[in-house]
């Protein structure tokens, strides 16, 4: 028997268990995120400087509470753009919702659950082909195993890239990770317009119903303000 196919297994039993639950909400956010208005200048310059780039999140406003800390995580947007030409948009945010989805983490699983609902997809019941399951897989152990990359999960994404481009998604999901570490370890609050597109537990036809005209409704909203990715 391959020695890797119990850790295979065992990343993918973790995924399906944790897809069955509704992510947790933090009771309160450990650092609140800083009020636009009251950033030190250098918070707010940095603050202004993205917004060509993203939207203001809570998570990025409690960043700015460290400008060197926001400056390092925000690479994650260069990064994004490094594997986007190979993996195409979708496998883009595929890999990134795998490893958000690993880590538990509410606002950036929701997040790539958006683009993927807005996409007409069900996030729940994803097709993908034998390259995007790949990618998908490695996404998970990366967040699962990062200490230990199972041999049988590394071959089979390696057999669909050049080693540039797997350094480069490598670190794209270590960026991914990081990101997913700030939200989870200071509680960052779930932001407003995320809130219809997050995990729900199972319910009536009648509650889906419902659930699907708030999210069709925030969809129109973010078309109209023109949300960037991550934010």
């Amino acid at each position: 028997m391959d020695c890797c196919a119990a850790p295979v297994r065992n990343i993918f039993q973790s995924l399906a268990a944790s897809e069955t639950l509704p992510l947790r909400e933090p009771r309160m956010p450990r650092i609140e995120p800083l009020d636009p208005a009251d950033m030190p200048p250098d918070a707010a310059a940095a603050h202004q400087a993205h917004l060509s780039v993203g939207r203001s999140t809570n998570m990025k406003r409690t960043l700015l509470r460290s400008v060197p800390a926001f400056d390092a995580l925000m690479t994650w947007y260069p990064l994004r753009d490094t594997v986007k030409p190979f993996l195409g948009d979708r496998l883009t945010t595929l890999f990134a919702h795998a490893v958000s989805s690993e880590t538990d983490c509410l606002i950036c699983s929701t997040f790539f659950r958006r683009i993927l609902i807005d996409s007409g997809e069900n996030p729940d019941a994803l097709e993908m082909d034998e390259r995007e399951a790949a990618v998908v897989a490695f996404g998970r152990a990366l967040a699962v195993t990062p200490h230990r990359m199972p041999d049988a999960v590394y071959e089979r994404v390696a057999a669909h890239f050049s080693d540039e481009q797997i350094v480069a998604l490598v670190a794209f999901g270590a960026l991914m990770v990081a990101t997913n570490v700030v939200n989870n370890a200071l509680g960052v609050p779930l932001d407003d317009y995320l809130q219809p597109y997050r995990r729900q537990p199972a319910s009536s036809a009648s509650d889906s119903t419902a659930a699907d005209s708030t999210v069709a409704g925030s969809t129109a909203f973010a078309a109209a303000e023109g949300i960037g990715a991550h934010g």
